[in-house]
């Protein structure tokens, strides 16, 4: 991939994309081959109790605060409106159309136009029709997940407009050309049956929501063990290729791999110890395939309190990082290094930022003692990865004089934390496949986003422009021009851009498990209605 500037390849991709006003593409290609779920298929799937596997607050897009998290969860339940595609070895990543059929972008920017396919029904048996749609649209913009488009440029009359009984117009105050490609990751991509919805009242729609997805409910303990059974409803013939697929939270990555191999799990989502990783490769009966890296780590500082109010605290950070040493130390050189909210994985993606400040615990040491000295709380979700690295920061941190205590948190702890303003460094991955989609840029950097800690408006300027712009040369101007205000301010170093792998046993196949899509949350949007389970 190219540093700063596109390649013909994705600026082709972006062009399919749809953000020059084409319509958008229809369903992934391999939807195109008719094929008969296999009798009594069941796939059981392992899922990170700490971060992907956990949903306190239930499924329902409007009140599900995790969603986000959760995406492989939600499109099982929900499918989706849009997920996003890629060839078999990962290339030309793009926006299709699952339970939309494409989609228009006009009005000079303004105004996104959604095409619903005829004849989709949720898993109830009512219609997705554009009321459906709209009444869904408006009842999860000002959700409390962070998955909400909230921060979207809404329009302030007629955000949300019925063209036909299938097409609905969202329409914004601006030109917000990103919007399509941050759909598959917000809760707005979820509709749910707004008859259910009225029948079971929101307490009960939580925990049992019905979707128009491949899969609907049959039982659903909260953050432990999700079942479901195959939607007898679903849009299109011959799919899914499942009847039943399960989803079990399970506390380690360790655990979840001796489940595997004892037969009791057939998938194991976004595995990250390298050491794991290495062992299933080496198992004649598993599948390894890595996903490719769209989301840097990042160490937020929160630049609003002591000490990182103060730039010379957070420079001694950048110099204090050995990035070099922790990826090789830690990772093996899997993952490459990172200095902006991008990754080679995704659009927009520049390896290197000019005046960078660089290792240097000279200079670290020298920073500290002319402050007085520093002191930091850093905190992290509980993963394999971000526990090892934040062990390895508080390491390098202490060489120069800065004294480290580690926090380990849930994501509800986690987003506690945020919401207390109170917080001083967190280790979390930043980007996608597009910077603004998903856990993106402005959601790590915005002036009053939960997740940020930085508020400076010529930043917000930056990424504001950056989402309008409608030419993909002058969006990469303008993300690296943001990548270096970042890094001239010293708002929070990049460590290195993290790729989550899929391990599954042999017979299971599918798009985004054994094959690679670059993900655009966490981890890579599964196509589950396209997955299958041939027994050996």
């Amino acid at each position: 991939m190219p540093t700063g500037r596109l390649s013909s390849e994705l600026i082709l991709s972006a062009l399919l994309v749809g953000l020059m006003g084409c319509s958008g593409d229809s369903a992934p290609a391999s939807n195109e081959v008719e094929q008969s779920p296999a009798d009594g298929s069941e796939l059981t799937v392992l899922l990170d109790a700490g971060t992907v596997g956990a949903w306190p607050a239930g499924l329902d897009p409007a009140t599900n605060t995790t969603a986000g998290f959760n995406l492989t969860l939600m499109n099982a339940v929900f499918g989706g409106l849009f997920q996003l595609a890629a060839d078999p070895e990962g290339s030309n990543p793009r926006i299709v159309g699952v339970l939309a059929e494409g989609y228009e972008i006009t009005n000079d920017g303004r105004t996104l136009v959604i095409h619903l396919r005829d004849s989709v029904r949720f898993s109830d048996g009512t219609p997705l029709d554009a009321e459906a749609l709209r009444f869904n649209i408006e009842r999860n913009i000002a959700a409390p997940c962070a998955c909400a488009p909230i921060r979207w440029p809404w329009a302030e009359e007629n955000r949300v407009v019925i063209v036909d009984n299938l097409t609905v117009a969202l329409n914004f105050s601006r030109p917000y050309s990103a919007a399509i490609n941050g759909l598959p990751v917000i809760n707005v991509n979820w509709p749910a049956s707004p008859a259910a919805l009225a029948a079971m009242g929101e307490d009960e729609f939580r925990v049992r929501p019905v979707g128009a997805g491949p899969f609907r409910i049959v039982s659903n303990q909260l953050s432990s063990r999700l079942e479901l059974e195959r939607n007898p409803h679903y849009w299109q013939a011959g799919r899914p290729l499942l009847d039943r697929l399960v989803f079990q939270s399970i506390a380690s990555e360790q655990a979840a791999y001796l489940a595997l191999l004892a037969g009791d799990a057939q998938v194991i989502e976004g595995v990250t110890s390298t050491a794991i990783i290495e062992q299933a490769k080496a198992e004649a009966g598993l599948t390894v395939t890595p996903q490719p890296p769209t989301a840097p780590y990042v160490i937020q500082l929160n630049t609003s309190i002591a000490p990182f109010n103060d730039a010379r605290a957070r420079e001694a950070i950048y110099l204090a990082t050995d990035v070099e040493a922790i990826r090789q130390g830690l990772f093996k050189g899997w993952y490459p290094a990172a200095e902006s909210f991008t990754g080679p994985g995704g659009l927009f993606h520049a390896a290197e930022v000019p005046g960078y400040a660089r290792h240097d615990l000279d200079r670290a040491r020298a920073l500290v003692d002319e402050i007085g000295g520093v002191e930091v709380k850093l905190g992290t979700l509980q993963s394999f990865v971000a526990e090892q690295v934040v062990t390895a920061l508080q390491s390098q941190w202490r060489e120069a004089g800065i004294d480290v205590s580690i926090e380990t948190v849930d994501i509800g702890s986690l987003i506690q934390a945020l919401r207390s303003r109170e917080w001083q460094a967190l280790l979390q991955t930043v980007g996608s496949y597009d910077p603004e989609s998903g856990s993106g840029v402005t959601l790590r950097f915005g002036s009053g986003q939960l997740f940020s800690g930085v508020a400076d408006p010529a930043l917000d300027a930056l990424f504001a422009d950056a989402a309008s712009a409608t030419d993909m040369h002058d969006r990469d101007a303008l993300y690296t021009t943001a990548a270096k205000h970042i890094s001239d301010n010293r708002y929070a170093p990049f460590l290195f851009a993290f790729s989550p792998t899929q391990i599954v046993t042999r017979g299971v196949s599918g798009p985004g498990l054994t094959t690679p899509i670059p993900p655009i949350a966490i981890n890579t949007a599964v196509h589950w209605q396209d997955v299958s389970l041939h027994h050996q």
